[in-house]
């Protein structure tokens, strides 16, 4: 549970532009410390190194780490693009944090500007026999740099924007924000059993509409721990805000000033996979939703889709609802339900399937497999599910023998 500055550093560090900055720096850095150093150091070199040698170098690598950057930022482009055809658009901020894309171009970029920068300070005369010793080593350091990332590189190139590669970052990110409502099914405060705000309670609306990215729990519970009194949020991460939409309500006797309140909301104008699990498994069913249309007709990515989703599920047999995982007491913030985390993967898998047999029957086969292994958590659910996907593999089948094998793993849920 990040407070709401921890999580914009953690988007920030997420960006391109921040890595390549420092990177920058550092080259910046490096390129200009072998000055103060040949300062510093009063002693005979054993080995001479000339002017000339170090700059035809250091022009092979400006010229060379110019051209791979801009070669790989036309890669990067690329992998947008065929992540948001192959897979879905929702998935591109996935691969736009990326670490190893963003290392990659940051040490080249770094490279490159390093390079330049002792091209300049060489060609300035600042730098002595023992500087341009120091420099040579160094250079011979981020040659060697280059090469290890170039071969990470290579190999990162084969994966990047693949459907495979694109689905399993929405997997592990939609796991990631499932683990954090399973561990603290409120986020850490006390279940909101209504929806309906308190008659004495004031509301808080907010000021732009966009979806709810993250919400500061506690900020919230110190905002009601100084004012003694109750603080109830509305709209939790991936709700759709507008300023006729309550965010909070907030019980106290005196007024409090509902910038504080609002503030504690992070609202932009797409969703984010922290704190949103129903985002990423929306966005798994769009990508088998793709795969399952005409004119791709790929049944095995939505068959993979439904097995990834028993995967990202299990883990909600964990939850435990016990007053031992309150942090915050004051604040109320509604859980995380089950059935809606079905109906965001099953449902639009469901009715897209069609006539494809192969699909209804994996995902009766999910349904069983989550509820065998809690009947006690998934039974109910998973039965309401199996339904609606029996309605529509008997509307859209044409074989008896296929309804026949659907409606046998319907009956087979029913038995647990």
């Amino acid at each position: 549970m990040f407070s709401k500055w921890q999580w914009l550093l953690t988007q920030l560090f997420r960006t391109l532009w921040l890595r390549a900055t420092l990177f920058g720096l550092l080259a910046v850095t490096v390129a200009l410390i072998a000055i103060p150093i040949e300062r510093a150091v009063d002693m005979e070199m054993p080995v001479t190194v000339t002017a000339e040698s170090v700059i035809k170098i250091l022009d092979i690598l400006a010229s060379s780490m110019l051209a791979v950057t801009t070669f790989s930022l036309g890669v990067m482009v690329t992998a947008y693009g065929s992540a948001s055809s192959g897979a879905t658009p929702r998935a591109n901020q996935l691969i736009k944090q990326d670490t190893t894309t963003q290392n990659v171009l940051a040490t080249f970029l770094g490279s490159f500007i390093f390079s330049l920068v002792a091209i300049i300070t060489m060609q300035t005369g600042l730098y002595g026999e023992t500087g341009r010793l120091i420099l040579f080593i160094t250079t011979m350091g981020v040659v060697t740099l280059i090469v290890i990332t170039m071969l990470r590189w290579i190999e990162h190139l084969s994966k990047l924007g693949r459907l495979g590669e694109t689905t399993q970052r929405v997997e592990n990110a939609t796991v990631t924000a499932l683990r954090e409502w399973v561990d603290h099914p409120s986020l850490g405060a006390r279940p909101l059993e209504s929806h309906q705000p308190p008659e004495e309670a004031a509301l808080i609306y907010p000021l732009k509409t966009g979806y709810v990215q993250h919400v500061d729990t506690g900020k919230l519970s110190a905002l009601a721990e100084e004012h003694d009194c109750a603080v109830g949020v509305l709209s939790i991460t991936g709700h759709f805000a507008h300023p006729a939409k309550p965010l909070a309500w907030i019980c106290a006797e005196s007024e409090i000033d509902s910038a504080r309140i609002q503030a504690a909301f992070s609202i932009n104008d797409i969703r984010s996979f922290e704190q949103d699990p129903r985002f990423g498994l929306s966005v798994l069913a769009e990508i088998a939703s793709r795969a399952l249309s005409p004119a791709v007709n790929d049944p095995g990515t939505a068959i993979d889709v439904l097995s990834r989703s028993v995967r990202i599920l299990l883990p909600w047999q964990e939850r435990n609802l016990s007053e031992e995982n309150v942090t915050y007491p004051r604040l109320f913030v509604p859980r995380m339900q089950l059935g809606d985390l079905l109906d965001d993967i099953y449902m639009p898998i469901a009715r897209d399937a069609a006539g494809m047999v192969e699909i209804h029957r994996r995902l009766q086969q999910s349904l069983i497999a989550l509820t065998a292994n809690a009947p006690d958590k998934f039974h109910k659910e998973a039965l309401r599910i199996s339904a609606l996907d029996l309605e529509h593999a008997e509307a859209h089948l044409t074989l008896e023998a296929d309804k026949k094998a659907v409606r046998a793993l319907a009956e087979k849920l029913r038995e647990f």
